[in-house]
């Protein structure tokens, strides 16, 4: 069984940045298919970013050109970059790999 474990979030301006990171200390991220996704208050879970298992990366169209999702050169961490933050990127934060899920990284944007 995979663990996941999220952070890097936080309280951050409109406007800013944030990093996540997911560390997986026994896996590697690498030739397998990951995913972050987030959950809004009140909506369902919906997929932000994704790296598939060729190397192809995707965004969702709210995110695209301002989340980047990349993984370090050792393949046990997977990051989101997230630029230009809106108000409503605010959501809890979820790495997803081998059907296993992280616990969630609170994002919060606001002035």
């Amino acid at each position: 069984q995979v663990q996941l474990v999220e952070s890097g979030g936080g309280l951050v301006q409109p406007g800013g940045s944030l990093r996540l990171s997911c560390a997986a200390p026994e896996f590697t991220f690498a030739n397998n298919g990951v995913r972050w996704y987030r959950q809004l208050p009140g909506k369902e879970r919906g997929w932000v970013a994704r790296i598939s298992r060729n190397g192809r990366v995707d965004y969702a169209p709210l995110v695209k050109d301002r989340f980047a999702i990349s993984t370090d050169e050792g393949g046990s961490t997977l990051y989101l970059q997230m630029n230009k933050l809106r108000p409503e990127d605010s959501a809890v934060y979820y790495c997803y790999a081998c059907e296993q899920w992280g616990q969630g990284t609170q994002v919060t944007i606001a002035s």
